[in-house]
């Protein structure tokens, strides 16, 4: 038997190592699945679809640092003159020593208890807006001041006249009376969008001007309680105390708002800072100098949002309108007739969807206008005519 195998052996071997150098060189004779592109086309061969397109996808810009400005010195040097520091003080008089406040002591003084004066100052900022000297800051910042200092970025120092303030939209006009003095030019808010580049001059702290900068985060913001009309535009250019009444500017250096006021849980900057319009500032300003207060038109009567759950149970197919839920005494809306309770769903034919801006529409309305307005009473629509008149000052409301 060995005898007849022998003579195999060689030619097994060689076979068995052909068959490997073939494996190892052609693989794919021997692979029992089909190439990929094979399958594609065997698929689409059998479905009879060409093959899809490529996506057309879209291409990024180049993006290039050199396309904006390195530097925004040029829109500082134009604003930052007119930008001033405004220094108000006020005299309150307090007890000689805490136990004056005790009844029993106070019974040795009667009426003629020691007292002493101290005086309060705070610090804020402001803008020179024209050469005739009118200077735009905060309300809060000269409230109850019984003397203003403004002092100029170029040194001179000058006691200020207050023109007239506004607590409802938190602006105050100055006026100072200096010589050569460098307004400020004035931007157009409406243009403003977010993205845009923004720097903020103040006086944060007390430190002296400062110049910090960011980007419009947001606008038309409202809803935040701090004014009755508020329209502010965000950014995140950091605002700090002191920097209240300042300038926030664009990147040509032209003013775009007057700052007022940050969104803080620690009392500094934590980039939300909030600014009032130039545009709005604007007509605040002629108003107060020309009437030395501001004309709104009023209906008097206040107003609630309606919710779903109350739409429903006045009858409303969707929460539309607003609630009134008080009117004021011999005001505008009691004299035409509007009772707590009614549902106001348009002003002048204009659908009421936001109550704060219902608000700032009536407070652009001459006193004296004739209105028509929209009325839900007991399910039943009413037309009622109202005769706006003039806000009065809060003190008087």
């Amino acid at each position: 038997m060995r005898r007849y195998l022998k003579p195999l052996i060689w030619p097994i071997l060689s076979g068995i190592l052909v068959a490997v150098l073939l494996l190892n060189l052609f693989p794919q004779w021997f692979s029992s699945s089909q190439p990929v592109t094979q399958v594609v086309d065997y698929i689409q061969r059998e479905t009879n679809s060409e093959p899809r397109p490529a996506p057309e996808l879209r291409e990024a810009v180049p993006f290039s640092r050199s396309s904006g400005p390195v530097s925004y010195a040029t829109a500082v040097n134009k604003a930052a003159p007119a930008v001033v520091n405004v220094y108000s003080s006020r005299v309150v008089e307090r007890e000689q020593h805490p136990l004056m406040s005790d009844p029993f002591f106070r019974q040795f003084f009667g009426e003629e208890m020691p007292r002493r004066q101290r005086m309060l100052s705070s610090l804020g900022s402001g803008v020179i807006v024209s050469d005739e000297g009118y200077v735009l800051t905060n309300h809060h910042v000269i409230s109850g001041a019984d003397q203003i200092q403004v002092a100029l970025r170029d040194g001179r120092e000058t006691f200020a006249d207050v023109i007239g303030t506004d607590p409802e939209s938190d602006l105050a006009v100055l006026k100072i009376n200096l010589d050569s003095l460098p307004a400020i030019a004035l931007g157009d808010s409406e243009s403003v969008a977010v993205g845009d580049v923004s720097l903020a001059i103040g006086n944060p702290f007390g430190v002296g001007q400062t110049v910090t900068m960011g980007i419009i985060s947001a606008t038309g913001r409202n809803h935040l309680g701090l004014s009755a009309y508020e329209d502010f535009i965000q950014t995140d250019a950091a605002i700090n105390p002191g920097n209240s009444g300042g300038a926030l500017i664009n990147a040509n250096g032209a003013l775009v708002g007057i700052n007022t006021a940050i969104f803080s849980r620690s009392g500094g900057s934590q980039g939300i800072g909030f600014a009032i319009p130039v545009n709005l500032a604007r007509e605040i300003l002629d108003e107060l100098v020309q009437h030395g207060r501001v004309v709104r038109g009023w209906l008097g009567l206040e107003v609630q949002e309606i919710t779903s759950g109350l739409a429903a149970s006045f009858g409303l197919n969707a929460a539309q309108g607003v609630i009134v839920s008080s009117v004021v005494q011999n005001g505008p809306a009691q004299q035409a007739g509007l009772r707590p309770g009614d549902v106001l769903l348009a002003i002048d034919g204009k659908p009421i969807l936001d109550p704060r801006v219902a608000m700032a529409d009536i407070a652009d309305i001459e006193p004296g206008t004739r209105l028509p307005l929209k009325v839900v009473r007991n399910g039943d629509t009413l037309e009622i005519e109202i005769v706006a008149g003039e806000r009065p000052p809060p003190s008087q409301r």
